[in-house]
């Protein structure tokens, strides 16, 4: 007996429908065609014990399975299910009437019980795509895919309850997941608030800068300054996520296997921070299957890079491409997988190796020559990609001991959102530009073009403070940003000498020569 059931290959952040056809007939052979990798040809031993402890038999006659389309090279232990019901339907022991509108995955233990499986929301868009009425998978998946509307999504722990959804025996219902209360209730919760920050107004005021015009960002000071504090705040006073951009994070760390069991959804927007010794293959992505990496990860939300010098430098420097490009793509020699990284990096580095260079108390004992060198680290290129730099100093004794509380954080959000609101309706008409980060020179002479005052102050600040040629288009790009966060339509003289100060690491005597 010929039966056809259905899965799903994972791509990237999609998936692809996988056509599963098994035979029954007369013979003793099992052949499993269609590419299958090695974790695949081992389900055959899976299923059979699966089916043998829970009372049901594996058929001793000729098993046919062929995986279609057999072009794509199908990997993971995922297929065990549709393997395990196909043979069963196959040979007359459960019904057939409801294979075709049914999708299944997940991976068999040897107890039957059913394991979880990576991308299981990517298999829900897909299903849905496609028509499908149905979707089976593990039940620690079937919160995350039932964020996706019009499937009916069923969570199984056991062969056995699929068995008796097929049989028509089951009382199992669809998963239901409440998403607008989810997504509402959960993206402004934060652990951390700036209400907490005891002075460093001037830094606060550069994350919002940051935060409004989605730029790059660096911060540079000695060691307790707080600069790994500020950072992990940013997330607090960020625009929250809408549902589009939720759904496109979760399909990513879905795919990742970074969900945690039963998630539903990512409502608030990731915070990565790699250790410094991280690889350039686990921050871009890659790998033998191509997995997303930090990058990839950090999409729509933010990555932190602590101590930026000690990262290897090729790890910063194949960063360069996918900060410009907002996306990765990863090649191999039979497939090649393309992955979002539209991410906010924001940096944080010591002056110097000792930490103390411009310090206001303490004296730096790095010559000149040793800071250049430090700070040489960091290449031009990826500089180039960095609009703001900005220096830290320690907070002093009476801002640390007062008790007043600062400003919290969703009071800054709300200005960002406003300034949001703004870049939003400037470049409605123009595809993949949402911020004031990604306008190119030509739209800087459209709309961050500053007057005659404004002009002969850049002019001289550029003289003056030996800034280089690549801080030009940056110091407009973020003056246009601090332009909209004063409701202002055109640059002034002033949002300019404020964007000029964001330019630290551009000044020629910055390491005192």
């Amino acid at each position: 007996m010929l039966v056809k059931v259905f899965g799903a290959a994972v791509q990237g952040i999609h998936a692809t429908l996988i056509t599963i056809e098994v035979n029954v007939s007369r013979g003793i052979r099992f052949l499993l065609v269609g590419l299958p990798d090695a974790s695949v040809k081992e389900s055959h031993e899976r299923i059979v014990s699966a089916l043998e402890v829970n009372g049901l038999r594996f058929p001793r006659q000729q098993v046919v399975i062929n995986m279609s389309p057999a072009d794509i090279r199908k990997e993971g232990s995922a297929y065990d299910l549709p393997l395990a019901v196909g043979v069963l339907a196959a040979s007359g022991a459960i019904s057939t009437d409801r294979l075709a509108d049914s999708l299944m995955m997940g991976e068999l233990s040897l107890d039957g019980n059913i394991l979880p499986l990576k991308g299981a929301l990517s298999i829900a868009v897909m299903a849905k795509e496609q028509g499908y009425s149905n979707l089976i998978l593990p039940a620690s998946n079937a919160r995350e895919a039932a964020v996706v509307e019009g499937i009916s999504v069923y969570g199984v722990e056991n062969i056995l309850q699929v068995v008796s959804f097929f049989s028509d025996e089951s009382s199992m219902q669809p998963v239901k997941v409440d998403l607008e209360h989810l997504f509402l209730e959960e993206r402004l919760s934060f652990e951390y608030d700036f209400s907490d920050v005891k002075g460093q107004e001037s830094v606060k005021r550069a994350l919002e800068v940051a935060a409004t015009g989605g730029h790059n960002l660096i911060m540079i000071g000695p060691p307790g300054s707080g600069k790994s504090m500020m950072a992990r705040r940013l997330p607090s006073i960020l625009p929250p996520f809408v549902l589009e951009e939720a759904l496109e994070t979760t399909k990513i760390h879905s795919v990742a296997g970074k969900m945690g069991q039963h998630l539903a959804l990512m409502a608030r927007r990731p915070f990565r921070s790699p250790h410094h010794t991280i690889s350039d293959v686990a921050m871009v992505g890659g790998g033998s299957w191509p997995q997303p990496g930090e990058i990839s990860l950090a999409h729509n939300g933010v990555l932190f890079l602590d101590e930026l010098p000690e990262f290897n430098r090729n790890v910063l420097e194949v960063m360069r491409q996918p900060l410009e490009d907002r996306n990765i793509i990863i090649s191999r020699a039979r497939s090649c997988v393309e992955y979002p990284a539209n991410f906010m990096l924001v940096a944080a580095m010591n002056p110097c190796p000792c930490g103390y260079h411009n310090h206001p108390e303490k004296e730096c004992v790095c010559n000149p020559g040793t800071i250049q060198r430090y700070l040489n680290r960091i290449s031009g290129p990826l500089l180039d990609r960095i609009d703001m730099q900005i220096e830290i100093v320690p907070v002093p004794f009476e801002k640390m001991a007062a008790t007043g509380e600062a400003e919290k954080s969703e009071t800054i959000r709300q200005r960002v959102i406003r300034g949001r609101e703004i870049q939003r309706e400037r470049f409605k008409n123009i595809s993949g530009v949402y911020c004031n980060a990604q306008m190119s020179n030509k739209m800087l002479h459209r709309y961050a073009q500053p007057d005659e005052t404004g002009l002969r102050l850049l002019k001289v600040a550029m003289e003056q403070l030996s800034l280089s040629a690549r801080a030009y288009s940056r110091i407009l790009k973020v003056a246009r940003t601090i332009a909209d966060l004063a409701g202002s339509e055109s640059v002034r003289s002033g949002h300019l000498a404020e964007a000029i100060s964001y330019r630290s690491l551009d000044r020629g005597s910055w390491v005192g020569y």
